[in-house]
């Protein structure tokens, strides 16, 4: 059968891959293959287009979303949500780059990868986009009866990049890299600018699925454990059926520049009252005229991805430069003053030829020149002074630390290398290039045993005496959101008046259309369609994730023993108890400081080199957990750690450095944290609007839920905003808290010690336990903790174009009896009332339901959403919904299926231990879990309708609130909210 329908282009094996790596080419069409075979149970799949725009209209971003609207095999409504409601999926999602678009899927069940590949195969070749499906997922005038001064612009894709420009940082990112790129389509948006969008018609639309989703210009990825030969017969049925066509899609480069630029672009800002952070100094007073609001990149166009040795020495020589805190290129940043973070994308090899961006966050206006000669006259300093042996030996080793690690986190590891793969693949060159990384790396070894000045030569070459290089600022404008919508408003009216009265009839009867076909349900027979499992098909018996816990009096030591290949991962937990809730603000920069101040034996540029040369990575961090069933918080400060082996007792001795002996003296180093640290928050506040308002809603309900807001919400805010002019002028003060901090955290106070490795890693893991025991006794009170849980509708102003809207409120607090079915239907609500009313009908681009066994609280939450009442009014009448719901067998069983595949997610090592490590913290023993499994897999109809009642006390009850710009300023006043203005 293979050699029938392919032919073999390249075998290879791959330890890099841990197997073999084959390409393939189908005969008929052209298509390529690549197929790695390994022992990897979470098999992965993805099929990938090149997808080159003409313009800005977010055509393939468009698409890309539209494809997995219903297509000729499965012809529903929308076959991805129905895959997500009832998989075991371990990673389901497509993604449109600025060159491509992907369309990846994974999952550790056989039969559930063979029906997730299907689905996706039919989806990209035979889809259902109709002018409908454009309208719904790209943009239309949306009208719901005559009154067209109610009438608007709609579409999940505008919308969402509505919200997208509404973030500095996204504007800085996606403008950096049209100023790198001014003379190919990269300097053209993908996902499309909303204005734009507006411009894209059907016809362009189609045309473009036409062109270029087709085998001959698809690139298939397999990766795992499962049949090579099963791969391929099963991908022939559907290439078969095709033609090699004649197509160029290529990408072209963007020509070298021989000289420099310059670029000012503007961003949507709302000025910020700061009268109360003003002090007496001249400098300060000077900067409160004129605000630091405006931020700088400097980029060069480098390498093509080919070159793939030169791309890991620009890849090392980003962590050389700015990969620490004291790292030469951040640090002269930082020092500097100028700005408040670093900035930039740093290393960008996703595209045909690498560049490289950096910059600062929150400079003056006038200050983007200054910014570029220091960059300048940094680099030419590093390569004068030279790059000292010890930087370039701890280099080495984190690089081929994580190279060798290889924890993508929950992202699978195939997927992870098809993304590399695809850095070579998509332009015609060797896609083993960018897999195969133990030939470069070794070259580079010899190259800089050899007395090669690798690094400092990659300087001069790509950064000194590249003239390809440009420096854009981009500048705050006040009344740019306004003008938007203005322009916005303006196009709808002109489209309007220049309508004839039967051109407005049918907008409106396409419209009304829109709403019938998103409100009708998909028929039985369509959804029987969908390939799903069955209940016979999930393990009656979850995995358990692995734990010993070792007898001690003093100490709490846990084992997970697993193959970690040769890596022990550390966590050691230290209670917060002894810490007051005055001082939670200061916590995540007690945290920082930890490892970015320095000790009493290094300084910070030192102990960041020592760190990364003896360690796979260190962090310190604060954390909020409950206990099961009980809304008993558990505040922590975790410690998390990894090393190979024979490093382990150089870990322990750091660790013992970093803990015992802490120096917190220097104020510049403590003031450069606070501002990094601002302005990460700041500019994470749009984009990430959701989690912020999921965690001022939580706050609200729960006791856990307020320790973790006090930790880093809303409070955490009004802290951080004000702490850099505090710490400026009474540092003493900053200093004598971090040292109480440090105290009352850094003692012998039931310490549990969590180890996961093989056994021969955790014998050796024994010094973490005996480091805790050399911990002094503290003597002081513990602190006592209080709740005031405080339940106010809110709106919380920002300068964004789209909203979030949330309401919530605590189960437990109407009686309910947690229940494993509450899984079930709480995913039935997210994937589908609640998407096809707040996401498919009104337009936002996600939204979701979340239930906290623990706590009880309970919470709705939208993301992009261009409404507040309407959502609202959906979020009000779910329980209704659930209470009147009528579901087939079949339903039934895809929901139960899909809530089974939350619960058994696939864990790489490290995260198997972590999770052992929660379920012993928290109480939820195997009894607990298998009990809930039973429910899961037994959930019915009636429990469905046993769960409304509750819910609809608790929305009766609870508390709505939304973040967002003058809609819900508008919506807040009307209702007597109160007003909170966070930007």
């Amino acid at each position: 059968m293979t050699q029938e329908h392919y032919r073999l282009l390249k075998e290879e094996h791959l330890k890099e891959v841990n197997g073999v790596a084959r390409l393939w080419e189908h005969k008929k069409t052209k298509a390529q293959i690549l197929s790695v075979c390994n022992d990897d149970e979470n098999k992965s799949f993805g099929v990938t287009f090149r997808t080159p725009p003409k313009n800005s209209t977010g055509v393939a971003h468009i698409l890309e979303h539209s494809v997995l609207c219903g297509s000729k095999k499965y012809p529903v409504k929308e076959p991805f949500v129905e895959l997500l409601k009832s998989s075991l999926q371990t990673f389901l999602n497509a993604m449109t780059f600025p060159d491509k678009t992907t369309y990846p899927v994974a999952s550790a069940n056989l039969q559930d990868f063979y029906n997730l590949i299907d689905v996706y195969l039919d989806a990209v070749f035979f889809p259902r986009i109709d002018e409908s499906v454009l309208s719904q997922e790209g943009w239309h005038i949306h009208a719901e009866d005559e009154d067209t001064s109610k009438w608007h612009f709609k579409g999940v894709v505008f919308n969402e990049m509505k919200g997208v420009y509404s973030s500095p940082d996204s504007v800085l990112g996606e403008e950096t890299q049209h100023a790198v790129f001014p003379h190919n389509l990269y300097s053209l948006d993908s996902g499309g600018n909303p204005e734009e969008i507006l411009d894209l018609s059907y016809e362009e639309f189609k045309d473009f699925h036409s062109r270029y989703y087709h085998p001959t210009n698809a690139r298939f990825f397999f990766w795992g454990d499962d049949p090579e030969e099963e791969r391929l017969e099963r991908l022939a049925k559907v290439l078969d059926g095709f033609e090699a066509i004649e197509l160029d899609s290529s990408i072209a480069l963007q020509k070298p520049l021989d000289y420099e630029r310059k670029i000012e672009m503007l961003y949507a800002f709302q000025a910020t009252d700061n009268s109360e952070d003003e002090t007496d100094e001249d400098e300060e007073a000077e900067n409160t005229k004129d605000p630091k609001n405006a931020h700088v990149t400097v980029s060069w166009l480098l390498c093509e991805g080919k070159d793939a040795e030169e791309i890991m020495v620009l890849e090392m020589l980003e962590h050389i430069l700015t990969g620490l805190a004291g790292s030469p290129l951040r640090k002269a940043l930082m020092d500097s003053g100028l700005g408040e973070d670093v900035t930039g994308c740093g290393m960008e090899t996703d595209l045909r030829q690498a560049y490289f961006s950096i910059g600062l966050r929150s400079i003056l206006p006038a200050d983007g020149d200054k910014t570029e000669l220091l960059i300048m006259d940094t680099l030419a300093q590093i390569v004068e002074e030279g790059i000292s042996d010890k930087t370039i030996q701890s280099t080495l080793s984190v690089t081929e630390f994580s190279l060798r690690e290889n924890n993508t986190g929950s992202f699978p590891r195939g997927l992870s290398a098809m993304v590399q793969s695809l850095s070579t693949w998509l332009y015609d060159e060797d896609p083993f290039i960018s897999l195969a990384w133990e030939k470069p790396l070794e070259n580079i070894k010899k190259r800089l045993a050899s007395g090669e000045k690798v690094f400092e030569n990659a300087i001069s070459k790509w950064f000194l005496n590249n003239m390809h290089r440009v420096c854009l600022v981009l500048l705050p404008d006040e009344d740019l959101a306004e003008e938007r919508e203005a322009r916005e408003a303006s196009r709808l009216n002109q489209m309007i008046e220049s309508m004839s009265a039967a051109e407005k009839e049918q907008i409106l009867a396409v419209s009304k259309e829109l709403i019938k076909a998103q409100e009708r349900e998909d028929s039985e027979e369509a959804l029987a369609t969908i390939p799903t499992l069955n209940l016979s098909d999930i393990p009656k018996y979850g995995k358990e994730n692995p734990l010993e816990i070792l007898p001690a009096d003093d100490v709490t030591v846990l084992h997970h023993e697993v193959d970690s290949t040769g890596i022990l991962y550390t966590r050691i937990l230290l209670p917060l108890e002894n810490v007051t809730q005055e001082e939670f603000p200061l916590l995540s920069l007690y945290c920082r400081a930890l490892t970015e101040m320095g000790t009493q034996k290094r300084d910070f540029v030192d102990l960041g080199l020592e760190i990364t040369a003896q360690t796979g990575g260190f962090d310190v961090s604060s954390m909020v957990n409950t206990v099961i069933d009980k809304d008993d918080p558990l505040v922590y400060l975790k410690i998390s750690a990894k090393a190979v082996e024979e490093k382990i007792p150089a870990l322990c001795d750091l660790m013992r450095e970093i803990i015992t002996q802490p120096n917190f003296a220097n104020k510049e180093r403590f003031l450069q944290m606070a501002w990094e640290d601002k302005a990460r928050y700041e500019q994470g506040i749009i984009p990430s609007g959701h989690g912020l308002l999921a965690s001022y809603l939580g706050g609200m309900f729960s006791k856990s839920g307020y320790l973790a807001e006090a930790m880093g919400g809303i409070p955490y805010w009004n802290y951080i905003r004000k702490l850099p002019n505090i710490a400026e002028e009474n540092y003493a003060e900053i200093e004598a808290k971090l040292l109480n901090l440090h105290k009352k955290i850094m003692c012998f106070n039931k310490p549990i010690v969590s180890l996961t490795g093989n056994a021969s890693l955790l014998h050796k893991g024994e010094c973490f336990a005996h480091l805790m025991r050399e911990l002094p006794k503290y003597s002081g009170e513990k602190a006592k903790r209080h709740y005031e849980l405080k339940v106010q509708s809110s709106g919380l102003i920002v300068p964004a174009q789209v909203n979030y809207v949330g309401l919530g409120g605590n189960l437990k607090e109407t009686g309910y009896v947690f229940q494993g079915s509450s899984y079930v239907i709480t995913r039935f609500l997210r994937m589908g009332y609640l998407w096809d009313r707040v996401r498919v009908q009104g337009g936002a681009y996600g939204c979701f339901a979340r239930h906290a066994r623990s706590t009880g609280n309970f919470l709705f939450a939208s993301y992009r959403d261009p409404n507040v009442e309407r959502t609202l009014d959906v979020y009000r009448n779910a329980a209704n919904y659930i209470g009147n719901l009528s579901l087939t067998k079949e339903e039934l069983t895809k929901s139960i299926v899909g809530a089974m595949g939350d619960i058994d997610t696939y864990n790489l090592p490290s995260a198997k231990g972590n999770a052992a490590l929660w379920e012993y913290m928290s109480g939820h023993t195997k009894a607990m879990r298998e009990k809930t499994r039973e429910e899961v897999l037994g959930t019915s109809l009636a429990d469905f309708h046993a769960f409304a009642p509750y819910l609809q006390k608790l929305i009766d009850n609870g508390n709505p609130a939304a973040l967002g710009g003058n809609a819900v300023s508008e919506y807040a006043a009307a209702q007597g909210w109160e007003i909170i203005k966070v930007l």
